[in-house]
Order: C-alpha cells, then structure tokens, then sequence
C-alpha cells in the first residue's frame, strides 16, 4: 500500500509532468515596465539603486520600449524628472511637459504599444509632496485635498491630449478618482480608462525609486495620505469607494509584502488587478545576487509566479525585459 503523500509526488516526478499539471503561468503580456524620462538627448542615466535601470531622455527612451516590445512587452508606465519644478507642480500638466513629450514619441514610434501614464505631483513639486500644501494650523504644512483633485483632473486631461492610453493616478487624495474620471469626460476623453493606485502603502520599499525620480520629500512624509501598512480592512475601503467612483482597474502596491490584501481584491471585484513589484523589492534581488547569495532569475520568476498567483492580472516590475526574455527562451521552473 503506497503512503499517501507518494500520490503527490506523483505529478512531481518529471519537468514535463509539472509542466502539464502547473496552475500558474507567466506570460510577457502580464508585464508592465515602469520607465523614467529626462530632459535632455542621448540621455542614459544609470539609477545606481537599481541595477539596470535607468533615467533616459526621451529619444534613448523611445529606444528602450522598443526594446521592450521585441521582449513580447506590450505596456509600460512612465515617470518624468521635469526642468522646473514649483509649489503645484505645474509643469506635470504642460503640453511641452516631460512626460507629455514622451507620451507623443512613443506612440508615434510604437502605436500599438499600451502607454500607462503616473498621475501624481511628487516628481514636479519643489517640496516633494503629492499636492499642493497649507497650513496646518499647528505651524507646519499638510496636503490641501481638495485643491489638489483640481490639479491631478488638469494633469489626466494633459496627458490624455498627448495620447497617453490609460491613467494611473498614485496620489491618494480622496475622490481623486472621480474627479479624474468627471475631468476626463468633461474634455472628451470617455474612453479614457483608470488605473487606480487604489491600496498603495506608506512603505519604507520606495527608496530607490525616489532616487530614480527625484522625489523624495524636502520634509516629513507622506503618511497622512498614503496608507497604514497595519490596516487591511481599510485597504479594501479604499479600493471599493475607487470603484465606485469609475476606477477602471485597481493596483496594489508594494506587491509581495500585500499578497493577503491582492488576494482579498482577487474575491471581492472582478475588475483587472495590477500589482506593483516597487523599486526596493527589485533592489533587493539584485544586491542579494550580486553577492552571489540568490539565483536572480529563478527568484525573480518565483516572486512574478507568486504576485501572478495571489490574483494579479498585471504586475509592474522593473524586471519585466528580464522574465519576458527567459520567457522567450523557454524558462519553465
């Protein structure tokens, strides 16, 4: 009589019988690679906390979602490092603006390409919030909310003018979402969709992107309006009144430390789930193989498995070219 955890191992035995039993599969298409535009031209500057990435100039940029396309990606989401920056971060909807600029090279160089747009204020701020800022009557600044929804409406219209194909406000002001998606409609952008950044945490793993994009804080943080790492429960409000006001896709970020809370959007709406694999955990990966201590394909592919898994539809990762390409060569562990 066999023991019964032999059955198991059973459809173990083989790559090909695990192959055929296998629940989870990656595919290019569930990548998005996030990308950072600059001013200037032949422009590849190295991000030096994250290991091959790079702040490119919008012609070295164009050539990099070419890239990306020959991979098998078919979406990227863009960040730009303005040449000013000010109290609102008005350049952030300027029809001569970084991102706008880029949106506009890369269509006309890759139509079919899906261009994702970041609709946040950090970037453009010379103080590094999300919004504009008041007082806060106890001698300090906070973000003024409702001021701000004006300003992220201008920006999505901006953009969407340029050709940008969806826009993924990262804010978390409230109402953010329906102010965009009223601005949008207002302008004639109807089809237009959002991507909200609808449970996005106050997480220590956004370092190296704030190298990447030159927007860290000049002061404080930005717990006030991004979220609780403690709280779940909140999390999942946060998403359902995004949905409420017109959210067309939900995000959730960082990706591996909130695979409970992916999970949990996973049963609760049957909207498309993206999941942002952040700078750090990426950063991670990469110091953890340059010292020879990790495989970093084989980890990087299992953490895209894992978030995959959890119910993501989508997963933004600055290792998207890297798992397409082992993809293209037949990669099955």
């Amino acid at each position: 009589m066999a023991f019964p955890e032999h059955r198991m191992r059973r459809l173990r035995r083989t790559p090909t019988l695990r192959r055929l039993v296998r629940e989870t599969r990656l595919s290019p298409d569930d990548f998005v690679l996030p990308l950072f535009a600059c001013p200037g031209e032949g422009v590849a500057n190295p991000v030096l906390s994250m290991p091959g990435v790079f702040q490119h100039s919008v012609d070295r940029l164009v050539e990099a979602c070419r890239e990306a396309t020959e991979a098998g990606i078919s979406a990227v989401i863009l960040f730009g490092l303005p040449e000013a920056k000010d109290a609102e971060g008005s350049y952030s909807w300027s029809e001569d603006g970084i991102v706008q600029r880029a949106v506009r090279a890369i269509k006309a160089a890759l139509p079919e390409l899906v261009v994702i747009v970041d609709l946040c204020f950090c970037e453009f701020t010379d103080h590094g919030h999300c919004g504009v800022l008041l007082d806060d009557g106890r001698g300090g600044k906070k973000v003024d909310n409702d001021a701000t929804l004006e300003n992220l409406a201008r920006q999505a219209v901006s953009l969407a003018a340029s050709g940008a194909d969806v826009i993924a406000p990262s804010d978390m002001m409230d109402g953010r979402v329906g102010a965009i998606r009223n601005g949008l409609d207002a302008a004639g952008f109807h089809d237009t969709p959002i991507l909200s950044y609808a449970i996005k945490f106050a997480s220590a793993f956004y370092g190296p992107f704030r190298d990447a994009a030159d927007s860290a804080p000049a002061f404080g943080d930005r717990r006030a309006y991004q979220m609780d790492p403690a709280n779940g429960r909140e999390a999942l409000r946060e998403a359902t009144l995004d949905v409420e006001e017109g959210a067309d896709l939900l995000m959730v970020k960082p990706a591996v430390p909130y695979l409970d809370l992916l999970a949990a959007l996973r049963r609760r709406f049957d909207l498309p789930l993206a999941a942002y694999h952040v700078s750090g955990e990426f950063a991670m990966l990469k110091a953890a193989a340059e010292r020879g201590w990790l495989d970093y394909d084989r980890v990087l592919m299992e953490t895209l498995v894992a978030i995959k898994r959890a119910g993501a539809d989508l997963i933004l990762t600055y290792g998207a070219v890297d798992a397409a390409r082992l993809l293209q060569q037949g990669w099955t562990e």
